[in-house]
């Protein structure tokens, strides 16, 4: 792939896509840059209603779906940033996450905002990752 080359993932069989607009992921080079992954499957629908760690499970399994498309994994994922909609569910995502990233966590970060793009979603999570060159 020629360095300046970027490449646009817009969904995945595992993640929906996009209007158009956005892509769910760009690579450029041996950088991934994943936006904010939410608690929707594959075909657009809310997972988890008025439940976080349903969502949390369903946002990070999206981000390592979307890791994947770009030709990354979750050891490659540098830095992830969490939007929640209330931070008392922090320790909640940490044990989730953890799940994720036993070995070798992250960097992260950690916000609560007063809401996302839709009303039922309680998280949002996105990251960058640095592939081997």
């Amino acid at each position: 792939m020629d360095r300046s080359e970027v490449i646009r993932i817009d969904g995945t069989e595992k993640v929906a896509g996009t209007d158009g607009t956005w892509s769910q992921c760009t690579r450029r080079g041996n950088m991934l840059f994943i936006s904010g992954q939410i608690a929707l499957d594959a075909d657009g629908e809310l997972v988890g209603a008025d439940d976080f760690e349903a969502q949390a499970i369903q946002a990070l399994d999206n981000l390592k779906a979307m890791l994947e498309a770009g030709g990354a994994s979750l050891e490659d994922l540098m830095m992830i940033n969490v939007y929640v909609t209330d931070m008392d569910n922090r320790p909640i995502f940490a044990r989730v996450r953890d799940g994720y990233f036993r070995d070798n966590p992250p960097s992260s970060t950690i916000v609560e905002i007063k809401r996302l793009c839709m009303d039922e979603l309680l998280l949002e999570v996105n990251g960058i990752a640095v592939l081997p060159e």
